[in-house]
């Protein structure tokens, strides 16, 4: 008998080892997708076992706490809190983001940092073009750019955790640490109210310096509306002026608020306050999915929703007729 015969084509002794199995046929994407399920689902059972799947529901527990702003010192009249560190950390990466690249400002652009403050600027530019005329650009283009920044680095450093959660601590070598939280200074109701709020006064006051107090209190009024209708669109018309600084705050603090609480649900606060511990390796998949949709869409997507409706309210008020 030859070695070919007794050594048939894809037999263990013909390719000179041991066959490949699945697994080692598999992409490396397969592999790290199905050693993912694989943990979860070990984790799964091995939480069952340990903790079981009964739980008690935790009287104690308040996921709203970790939103309360505790007060760590005063200077004043101002209160030093997480809200106010936030803001602080949002202004001052502002500022150094912008004058870095102005100091280092190429006709070329060179370094990633640069390209991503243009295309801020192209974004912001091209909103504000939209919605005025080139004079109201040059005078509002600033204020824009700059409220869209801001809001946009203050809802990313949001979605990175940092011991701010003074309400609760742990011990390093005898030294209280507050606790790991992500948190955004616009889940805060004041912060989103007072951006909303100069918004509001600077469209307003454009409104007023194009066509006069009494005249743009008559631009209100929507074009062809006369007659008995007036006396019901009017007042609906100067309610919905006032509205908007509502939508404003609301739009942008509700989104941003509903988002963190989400990810604390899933992340493991409804674990807690179920005091069932398998909760919490259940919806952390959820939670993941939810922080990542938050910190790459949500975030930039709610700084350019409020850019486009400051420079649509203002440029609005200086064109009406």
């Amino acid at each position: 008998m030859s070695a070919v015969e007794a050594h048939p084509a894809g037999s263990p002794a013909a390719g000179g080892g041991p066959s490949r199995g699945p697994f080692s046929r598999m992409s490396k994407g397969k592999k790290i997708g199905w050693s993912i399920a694989l943990i979860y689902v070990l984790g799964f059972v091995a939480f069952g076992v340990a903790y079981g799947i009964k739980g008690h529901k935790n009287e104690t527990f308040n996921v709203i706490d970790s939103f309360h702003l505790l007060t760590w010192f005063s200077v004043g009249p101002i209160a030093f809190n997480k809200g106010v560190l936030y803001l602080l950390i949002t202004t001052a990466l502002t500022i150094g983001v912008m004058l870095s690249v102005a100091r280092r400002m190429k006709a070329r652009p060179e370094g990633r940092m640069q390209v991503a403050v243009e295309w801020l600027y192209d974004i912001a530019m091209g909103v504000t073009r939209d919605s005025m005329d080139e004079e109201m650009t040059k005078r509002w283009f600033p204020v824009i750019a700059t409220l869209f920044v801001f809001i946009l680095i203050t809802n990313l450093i949001g979605y990175i955790p940092l011991p701010v959660d003074s309400a609760q601590s742990f011990d390093v070598f005898g030294a209280k640490i507050p606790a790991f939280q992500i948190y955004a200074a616009d889940t805060n109701v004041a912060v989103p109210l007072i951006l909303s709020l100069g918004v509001f006064i600077a469209f307003n006051v454009e409104g007023i310096r194009a066509h006069g107090f009494f005249g743009y209190i008559k631009s209100l009024i929507p074009a062809g509306m006369k007659g008995p209708m007036l006396i019901l669109i009017y007042p609906l018309e100067i309610v919905s002026t006032f509205l908007r600084l509502l939508s404003l705050t609301i739009r942008l603090w509700a989104n941003l608020l509903a988002g963190h609480l989400l990810i604390d649900f899933m992340g493991g606060a409804l674990a807690v306050l179920l005091g069932l511990q398998l909760i919490g390796w259940l919806t952390l998949p959820i939670g993941v999915a939810i922080y990542l949709l938050e910190a790459v869409l949500i975030a930039g997507l709610q700084a350019f929703i409020f850019a486009i409706l400051t420079a649509i309210y203002i440029g609005g008020a200086a064109s009406r007729h």
